[in-house]
């Protein structure tokens, strides 16, 4: 060493240990600096430590901040100001100017931490991550007492340095993990061959891994699992597209989805957009507008242009021919009206058809020539004649029809008391009045549809048709609306077994069908039986059979007793009998008093026709035998035919002519 500074050593140290002989209390010495400070000669700053005992300069403070961060890499500031013994004001500010001063420190939350120390920590952390596999920035940021977002920023400048890992989704990774995690990442992406929700798939290897490591196994997030398939996907390891919200189309689904339209579109010439939708589709419409540029895109359907040639066609010979054409009819059923008056629209001949008044288009779908037009409306013309006369010819018949059937309804009030007659008069005027007249009127009434239509009709006579209950079926379903519900009605109350209520809807159709149901006033009651009564005393008068004889006589006696019409099959005479019984037996009048009517005069041509005929004859054995009175004479004519007939009725018939 240098004998010149060895001896000014020597001279420090002697006048260090020599005792001084005057000595200095602590406020002179204050005091002294303070002069000092005053007079210029101490101009740098000098800090109080917190003793009090002592000075410090701030080049001084600042040495002792970077030795302390030094050895421990990382300082609390009230750490530091406790270990210096210097306020934390002092300390806050050098500490803020040594860490301005040296870009390998930083002072976040009131701490100096060095790089060193960053390095020392990560490769703790990189030790730690792979005994583990994995580590959570939440853990690491817990013992640093540290942000994680401090970690992140810490970690990511170390990674594929110091930290051997991945950071993905607030996890640390190793490399080896990270690989396995991408293989079932791919192996689960190439397995899919369907439209897939991937969160889906990224919970189902969440399961997986869970069952493979137990509840303390790695836990991995959903991000990281789409991370990978990210870059899986921008690598080409997968193929296929992905959609907002993590829906995947693998390649394999979309290339099926293009050979299922091209094949559908192909054989039939149109796709509906439903078909499209169930094969996981979006958008149909612009998806088929962007494969087939030439195609039509309608409203339901997606069509080729050779479905408007074919119907181009089609409606080019109906105008040809003078006809009329449905272009549903020619068209594919998937296509519906508005699509059809599309499509038509778009018919070179239809349109030039239109503009040269040789064709019109009716509704949605129908096109009419006007040579059609014309010849339908000749013949329309000529329905409307046909109509007029076939209606006025069907309320002539219903205006006899229905007086008859009031006429005769008012005598089925007198069996009210009687069920059974009832039941057995009720349908019997349902069946030899109402059927007859429901036939003719649902006939006419299907002429007159088919008139009013426009159709062929021919001019048949079908006064004595009989239809089945299948025939009335029938045509009361081709009627329209609401008379289809009356007609239907009628056939019901036909078919029942009350007469008033087949009226009451015989009187509905009418109405609804622009006919008129004739009302029987007292007035036209009246003639009407006097005619009834006149023609049945001429019938009973003319007739020779005993079977057709007996219904005759019981329905005028009957007219007479209760001055109403009476229609009763055969099984009902003895009943009818039976009632004319009660009512002489009630009204009986002596027959001296009684006054011949024009019936009585009848009967008694009768009775004498008959015993010149036919009385003499059985009674050849009585020829001696004086003539008999006139009751009893037709009383034993009428025993004798009651005798032809049944024998068990011999007694009703005496009895109820007695």
């Amino acid at each position: 060493m240098d004998p010149e500074l060895l001896e000014l050593q020597r001279q420090l140290e002697a006048a260090q240990s020599a005792r001084s002989s005057v000595r200095l209390s602590e406020r002179n010495v204050v005091e002294l600096v303070q002069k000092l400070q005053e007079r210029g000669i101490i101009d740098f700053e000098l800090l109080h430590t917190t003793s009090g005992k002592e000075y410090i300069t701030s080049d001084h403070l600042k040495h002792e901040i970077k030795m302390e961060i030094k050895k421990q890499g990382r300082a609390s500031l009230v750490d530091l100001s406790d270990t210096l013994g210097v306020d934390l004001y002092h300390v806050e500010r050098q500490s803020q100017k040594v860490v301005s001063d040296d870009p390998t420190l930083m002072l976040i939350n009131g701490e100096i931490m060095s790089q060193s120390y960053w390095n020392t920590v990560t490769e703790e952390i990189n030790e730690k991550l792979q005994e583990r596999s994995q580590i959570a920035l939440a853990e690491i940021a817990a013992q640093l007492h540290i942000g994680s977002e401090l970690v992140i920023s810490i970690l990511e400048p170390r990674l594929g340095t110091i930290v051997k890992g991945r950071l993905e989704g607030g996890q640390l990774y190793t490399p080896a993990y990270v690989s396995r995690i991408t293989a079932m990442v791919r192996g689960a992406a190439r397995g899919t061959t369907v439209p897939t929700n991937l969160p889906s798939v990224w919970n189902s290897l969440q399961q997986q891994l869970q069952e493979m490591h137990g509840a303390s196994g790695v836990s991995v997030e959903g991000s990281f699992f789409q991370s990978i398939f990210n870059g899986l996907l921008k690598e080409g390891a997968v193929l296929g597209s992905i959609r907002a919200g993590g829906q995947w189309t693998p390649a394999v689904f979309a290339h099926a989805q293009k050979e299922s339209v091209d094949a559908f579109f192909s054989q039939n010439s149109y796709i509906g957009y439903d078909v499209l939708q169930k094969l996981a589709i979006p958008q149909p419409k612009q998806y088929l507008e962007a494969r087939y540029p030439d195609g039509i895109a309608l409203d339901a359907v997606f069509v080729h242009p050779s479905v408007v040639d074919m119907l181009d066609t089609a409606v080019g010979d109906a105008i040809d021919n003078g006809h009329w054409i449905d272009s549903l009819s020619v068209l594919p059923s998937y296509i519906t009206g508005p699509d059809a008056t599309r499509i038509l629209s778009i018919c070179p001949s239809l349109q030039k058809a239109i503009k040269s008044s040789k064709a019109v288009l009716f509704g949605e779908s129908c096109v009419f020539s006007n040579v059609f037009i014309k010849k339908r409306n000749t013949m329309l013309s000529g329905n409307a004649e046909r109509r007029r006369r076939l209606l006025d010819n069907l309320q002539k018949q219903i205006d006899e029809a229905v007086l008859d059937m009031q006429l005769y309804e008012k005598a089925l009030d007198v069996f009210e008391d009687d069920p059974a007659t009832s039941g057995i008069l009720h349908k019997h005027l349902l069946k030899s009045m109402g059927t007859p007249i429901v036939d003719k009127v649902l006939i006419t009434l299907d002429k007159d549809r088919k008139l009013k239509n426009g159709m062929e009709v021919e001019d048949s006579e079908d006064e004595h048709v009989q239809l089945s209950t299948a025939d009335r079926t029938s045509l009361v379903k081709d009627l329209p609306g609401a008379l289809s519900l009356k007609a239907q009605a009628l056939i019901e109350a036909l078919e029942g077994k009350r007469f008033n209520s087949f009226m009451d809807a015989l009187r509905d159709i009418l109405e609804e069908s622009g006919l008129t149901f004739k009302k029987l006033d007292k007035r036209l009651e009246r003639t009407m039986l006097h005619s009834y009564r006149k023609d049945l005393t001429a019938q009973v008068s003319s007739e020779s059979d005993p079977v057709s004889f007996l219904p005759k006589v019981v329905a005028l006696l009957f007219l007479q007793a209760y001055n109403k019409a009476l229609q009763a099959p055969g099984r009902a005479v003895g009943a009818v009998i039976a009632l004319l019984k009660k009512h002489r037996a009630l009204h009986h009048v002596p027959e001296k008093d009684r006054e011949p009517d024009h019936q009585t005069t009848h009967l008694l041509h009768l009775q004498h026709q008959w015993n010149r005929q036919h009385f003499l004859t059985h009674a050849q054995q009585d020829t001696m035998r004086p003539r008999l009175p006139t009751s009893l004479c037709f009383r034993t004519f009428c025993s004798r035919i009651s005798c032809q007939l049944q024998p068990t009725r011999y007694w009703l018939i005496i009895t109820a002519l007695q």
